[in-house]
Order: structure tokens, then sequence, then C-alpha cells
């Protein structure tokens, strides 16, 4: 995979661009943006950048974390605190996200989108209403694990950390999570299914593979 260096402004830039001239597969009149990667890659980052390029074109945006989707402690939990399987298979609430992020976005649906379902902290609903994304608009959804779910993206980014710098840039408590992102490298290869991957070990010096062509 070739990279090209660039700055998060012009990759933002380049990724509204991109997004301006496709529609989405499903006829929905929404689009669905990843933001593949684990949470210190800069993927709540990333999208507001491009959020705001977005805006500037005229297009309403929406993003969304999966950090407010997770289930309960007592599934999260349920074989310890520092399970990695469990961070990987028991942690994303994948039903709830299709159920109130893309189930309102698909062709005929209602718009109105859940932000957030759970507060990790108090273990218990967050009670967020709804937000109303007019036709047009587009969903940036940003979180670890997110390809290979079939989840109906239409531009889809994998931003992607090295193990050295993943491991630096994860807080001490954080890193039993690491064996879970290792395995989903290996199994999943988020890189191949994306349609475009950024480099982000220098969070200064980003570097991409640019959008794959159409086959």
């Amino acid at each position: 995979m070739q990279l090209k260096a660039i700055t998060w402004e012009r990759l933002a830039a380049a990724v509204a661009d991109h997004t301006m001239g496709i529609s989405a597969a499903d006829g929905s009149p929404w689009l669905r943006i990843a933001l593949d990667g684990s949470f210190v890659a800069g993927g709540g980052e990333l999208g507001a950048r491009i959020g705001r390029e977005l805006r500037l074109r005229g297009r309403a945006t929406l993003g969304v974390s999966t950090a407010g989707f997770l289930r309960p402690a007592s599934l999260r939990y349920e074989y310890g605190r520092t399970d990695p399987d469990a961070y990987y298979n028991d942690w994303f609430d994948a039903g709830a996200l299709w159920r109130e992020v893309f189930g309102p976005l698909e062709r005929g649906g209602s718009g109105l989108v859940l932000p957030d379902l759970w507060d990790p902290i108090t273990d218990r609903a967050t009670r967020s209403a709804r937000v109303g994304l007019p036709a047009g608009g587009v969903l940036l959804l940003h979180g670890p694990l997110l390809l290979g779910q079939g989840f109906p993206f239409d531009v889809s980014l994998h931003l992607r950390l090295s193990s050295g710098a993943l491991r630096r840039r994860t807080d001490e408590a954080e890193r039993w999570t690491l064996p879970a992102l290792e395995r989903y490298e290996e199994e999943v290869a988020p890189g191949d299914l994306a349609d475009a991957v950024v480099h982000a070990d220098d969070p200064r010096h980003p570097a991409w593979s640019g959008f794959r062509k159409p086959e």
C-alpha cells in the first residue's frame, strides 16, 4: 500500500469532496461514514474536521461515538474487567447501533438518530433526545471494531496505528484492550475492507492511501 503525506485539514477536505460525489448504495437520502480505529487514533477529531468541511459544502452532519453504545456493565464484565475477548465480542452494542443509529437512516427511515444510549459511568441509559438529520445529511460514526459487521457504511476510513504507537498512546489502565485490537487487525483485516487507510502514528504528520478506485 502506497501512502502519501497529508495534513488533517487536507484529509478532511478530501473526504468531504469524495462524499459530495456519491449516493447511498441503498437509496437512502443519508450517507454514513465510518471512522474506524482505536479511540486514541483520532477518529473523533477527524470526524469533527470532516463535519465542518461538509457543512461548508451545505450538508448537515451528525457525529456519533460508539463509546455511547456500550452494553451494561453486567454484560461487559461478565468475564472480568480486563478480558480482551470480552472487549472484542461483548462491549459494544451492535444491536443498538443498528436499531438507533442505522435504522432511522435507512431508505424510508425517520432520520431521527439517538446520539448515545448508555453511560458507562452511571451504568444507566443516557435518556438523550433523538437528533433529526435532514435528508442529504451525513452520519460520522467513530470508534473501534466497526468494519466487518455488515454496517451499511457508504464511506469507510480505517485509522491505523502501529503496535508501538498504539501502546504509547493508550493509557496504561486501558492497555488490556490492545490484544483485542490486534485480533481485529489479524482476523478482520480492516485495512483491506476500508475505502481508505490513514496512518496516524505521528499525530502531527498523518499519511493516507487515498480512496480505492472502483473495480
